[in-house]
């Protein structure tokens, strides 16, 4: 599966505090934004074992030990970004681990240099 050659996602101390939080009642998790519409535009969060990582999905980083992946054609929109996983108040997505908490994930963007 296509690797970047440096991480290109971070995230803000609210989202790690939630990242920890899902991870001692789940265990091992992984990021996944496909840019399918609806719950597809946002980072999902899902069980590792339960997700199966696509040939064309692209690893754009791990935060700590989590991996966050993208699907190939959101990373081609996506390439010349820098992502930073952060939480608002509202539900999740309606398969992601952060459903039901009353927090979700997103991600904020900033423009990489372009190689």
């Amino acid at each position: 599966m296509p690797t970047s050659p440096q991480s290109q996602v971070s995230a803000t101390p609210a989202a790690i505090a939630l990242l920890d939080e899902i991870i001692a009642d789940h265990g091992p998790v992984l990021f996944h934004q496909s840019g399918g519409c609806c719950d597809g535009s946002s980072p999902m969060c899902y069980p590792r074992g339960d997700f199966i990582i696509g040939d064309r999905d692209v690893l754009l980083g791990s935060i700590g030990e989590t991996p966050f992946y993208m699907g190939a054609a959101q990373f081609e929109v996506w390439k010349h970004t820098r992502l930073t996983l952060d939480v608002v108040q509202g539900r999740g997505g309606m398969f992601s681990l952060d459903n039901g908490r009353e927090r979700r994930f997103l991600v904020r963007s900033d423009i990489c240099a372009v190689e």
